[in-house]
């Protein structure tokens, strides 16, 4: 992509948030497929390279995680369009919620808001178990120090049995390092606070994707988020798993570009955003530490 000058320039923003274990990388090929009209800002979650570890000041939760994405909408002169897949999805959720005025349009693939299973109604006790138990080998492998087999078993459950062999040794290495971060990424979609019912007040046009083969935790949640959100529609990408935008990233994008261009951004008038952006002047790459644009170099190649 080539490099933006000025956030404001551009007739329509769209912030791409990657999934754990991810980078900004994994959206480059969305970034083509937009075109010129559109810039995109993959701001890159705690424990990637670039953005470095959590602070521990206290813990974790996925505002933490959302402040980033926060701090970009509220310096837009204009509603966003938000892109997330599996983790990034969940932080994509709880910044409509907080934002909603903020935000044009939402395209999720497999969003991971885990702490929705509880909920009555949503059939998912036995998806919350399995994920809660995913989530538990992720903590043991950081006790015990067990790293890389800890980030095999985590590929292998989101990608399927073997997948982790297939990756290259920098990939690997990658992951490796990430894998202490897993737990406070499960943490904070488990224990999330927000209540179904918030979801249910969301206006803009959502898209929601999931693959054919989803594993049962994230399928649950995307069928049900379909149902929940007023304004949202479904599809389901045939042959796909969770890794649905990496392994079939042109299915994927066509639908999400699809879903963008059909829905205009609106000025952010008197809403939150527009007086952020009055009071913190114009956006011009300066974006929080450790995020970066688009056409950045990302460190680490994008798993789950």
């Amino acid at each position: 992509m080539p490099h933006v000058e000025s956030l404001h320039e551009a007739r329509e923003v769209v912030v791409a948030l990657h999934c754990s274990g991810g980078g900004a990388g994994q959206w480059r090929e969305l970034g083509v497929a937009l075109g010129p009209r559109y810039v995109v800002i993959a701001p890159e979650h705690f424990g990637c390279d670039a953005a470095g570890p959590w602070t521990g000041e206290h813990p974790f939760t996925l505002a933490d995680e959302a402040a980033a994405t926060l701090e970009i909408v509220d310096r837009m002169d204009r509603a966003v369009h938000l892109v997330g897949h599996s983790y990034g999805g969940a932080v994509a959720l709880r910044v409509a919620i907080e934002r909603p005025h903020g935000v044009a349009s939402l395209a999720l693939y497999e969003p991971s808001a885990f702490h929705l299973l509880k909920e009555p109604g949503f059939d998912g006790e036995a998806a919350f178990a399995e994920i809660r138990d995913v989530g538990q080998n992720t903590v043991e492998g950081v006790i015990t120090g067990d790293y890389r087999g800890a980030a095999e078993r985590f590929v292998d459950y989101w990608s399927g049995a073997g997948a982790w062999r297939t990756l290259r040794p920098a990939v690997q290495a990658g992951m490796t390092r990430w894998l202490p971060k897993a737990p406070l990424d499960f943490r904070a979609t488990i224990d999330e606070p927000t209540a179904a019912d918030a979801y249910a007040q969301l206006r803009m046009p959502t898209l929601i994707l999931r693959g054919e083969h989803a594993p049962a935790p994230t399928r649950v949640l995307a069928d049900a988020l379909a149902k929940l959100i007023p304004a949202a529609r479904a599809r389901v990408i045939d042959g796909a798993g969770h890794m649905g935008p990496v392994t079939h990233s042109g299915v994927v994008n066509s639908a999400i570009v699809r879903h963008i261009s059909a829905c205009r951004t609106r000025p952010a008038g008197t809403t939150h955003a527009s007086r952020a952006s009055a009071d913190r002047g114009p956006v011009r790459g300066n974006l929080p530490a450790g995020r970066s644009l688009l056409d950045a170099d990302c460190a680490q190649e994008q798993r789950r």
